[in-house]
């Protein structure tokens, strides 16, 4: 995974408990298997203090606080301790998850029995009790080689929950006129432990002017050269004007993080912002949002939030795409009818399309994508058959194929937090059209596009990871109390609004 400096990297210890009338070194000599078992995948503190009591319980936290670790796994490696093993949770300040130990052998089933299995429902319980997030695995009982993969699960969880709580969502301007989908109260944020500073497009504006001839220019000039190379530049004369605007958001997030380690940005591209700025801000978005800071398009707060939990969960670069046209029905049935291991059919298939904010390592490079106009705003905003000035900026060819997660974290009117996730795939089909796009294919598309983005009034941007996290997400959206996460239900199986007699 490549490191980016705007999430977290986690830091993993695990604690064992025992319960004082089991033998406490079965727990032990467990916990040392599953820290052998993981030492090839990565390093996992073990404190050494084994928890049979509330002092111990102190102990330990204290001792992986020392350590560095942000992140812990709490190991039945018997029965366990109710209460103390559920206040680890309570006083360590980051994510935990719990996972119980396995019985080993027929051989060895007296002394050698742990009963871990019963006590992971009464550690359930007295989680639930004390109202205490916990991520429990869906089957939570294994030997060390299951744990370990229970705990390659946990990692990138963990990475987006810490990088929630450090999170500070930094806005420019309000929503453009006609755009307000979405528009949503910013309650949510709070309610997952998210920051969030709105300014003003006035606000943005000054601080660019003030980055007027900025001696780091030429260098980010140099950068985008690179990356663009000679097929992809296409207005060279506009990189330094987006090279001083990628300066001024950078800075301005270094500025304005505050009490938070980590920042997104939301900002208002139009209809003001090419006029006065001097160029569209979709390349300096797409460049961002490959370094790990993504930066939603229309001011989109919550389109913003889902891309970072992407990229959290991820460890890569996400989009912002709009759930934008359906395929016509003589592209499917030329290029994808019968075409793909799954079988298609039309409704199942759409465009999804943004003027130009894709990161360029997540173009399919074959479509020589490269840095245009945005044709839509050049027909609002400039003179009739104009050449194309402040309208130019956008990163556009086809997005590469491949699968992809299409997910989105929103807030109702009424404040409350919903989510869907969907798997599915960008398939290696020609768009013929213009933007930032892709051909898309989700199975039972057609049902979810009416059943879920439509009945529970969803707005038109959805996050793209590139490939399929759909677990990992639905993970964290529990733990964060997201009542409401819908997915694509499979065929024959009914979403509650859907008409049976269809």
């Amino acid at each position: 995974m490549e490191k980016f400096s705007n999430i977290p990297e986690v830091k993993l210890g695990i604690i064992a408990v025992s319960r004082d009338c089991f033998v406490i070194s079965l727990s032990e000599k467990r916990r040392a298997a599953i820290v052998k078992a993981f030492s090839s995948k990565g390093s996992l503190y073990e404190a050494k203090t084994t928890v049979e009591n509330e002092c111990d319980m102190l102990k330990a936290v204290e001792e992986v606080k020392q350590a560095g670790c942000n992140a812990l796994v709490v190991f039945l490696g018997n029965f366990g301790p109710e209460t103390p093993e559920t206040q680890i949770a309570q006083k360590f300040d980051g994510p935990c998850m719990f996972v119980a130990a396995a019985e080993e052998t027929q051989n060895d089933l007296i002394n050698g029995r742990g009963d871990a299995y019963c006590g992971m429902l009464n550690c359930s319980y007295n989680l639930n009790l004390r109202k205490i997030p916990a991520i429990i695995p869906e089957y939570p009982v294994g030997t060390a080689d299951d744990i370990v993969k229970m705990i390659e699960e946990f990692i990138p969880v963990a990475r987006a929950i810490i990088g929630l709580k450090n999170l500070k969502l930094i806005t420019f301007g309000p929503r453009p006129q006609d755009f307000f989908a979405c528009n949503a109260p910013i309650k949510g944020l709070y309610d997952i432990g998210v920051e969030i500073q709105e300014n003003s497009e006035l606000d943005l504006l000054v601080a660019y002017r003030a980055h007027k001839d900025d001696k780091r220019i030429p260098e980010v000039v140099a950068d985008m050269e690179k990356e663009l190379g000679s097929g992809g530049n296409n207005f060279p004369d506009l990189l330094p004007r987006m090279a001083q605007f990628e300066l001024t958001l950078l800075d301005w997030i270094e500025a304005n993080k505050g009490c938070k380690k980590y920042a997104v940005l939301a900002d208002k591209c139009w209809p003001a912002f090419p006029k006065e700025f001097g160029f569209e801000p979709c390349y300096v978005n797409s460049r961002l949002a490959s370094r790990g800071i993504p930066v939603a398009c229309e001011v989109d707060i919550f389109g913003a939030l889902s891309e970072y939990i992407g990229t959290c969960i991820s460890g890569a670069p996400v989009t912002l795409l709009d759930i934008n046209n359906s395929v016509p029905q003589d592209m499917y049935d030329e290029s994808i009818k019968g075409k793909f291991s799954y079988p298609y059919v039309l409704n199942d298939t759409f465009m999804a399309f943004h003027c130009g904010n894709t990161p360029f390592c997540c173009m399919n490079k074959a479509c020589n994508p490269g840095v245009k106009y945005q044709l839509i705003q050049h027909r609002l905003l400039e003179p009739k058959d104009s050449t194309p000035d402040f309208t130019r900026g956008t990163l556009e060819g086809d997005i590469m194929p491949g699968p992809i997660t299409f997910f989105r974290l929103q807030s109702t009117p009424d404040t409350k937090l919903q989510a869907y996730i969907a798997h599915g795939e960008i398939l290696p089909v020609a768009t013929r059209s213009f933007g930032g796009i892709g051909v898309f294919a989700i199975p039972e598309m057609g049902r979810f596009y009416r059943h879920v983005l439509i009945q529970k009034n969803y707005p038109h941007h959805g996050a793209v990871a590139f490939g399929h996290y759909g677990k990992a997400l639905f993970t964290l959206f529990k733990y964060l109390g997201i009542p409401d996460v819908a997915y694509n239900q499979p065929k024959g199986t009914l979403y509650p609004s859907e008409n049976p007699f269809n």
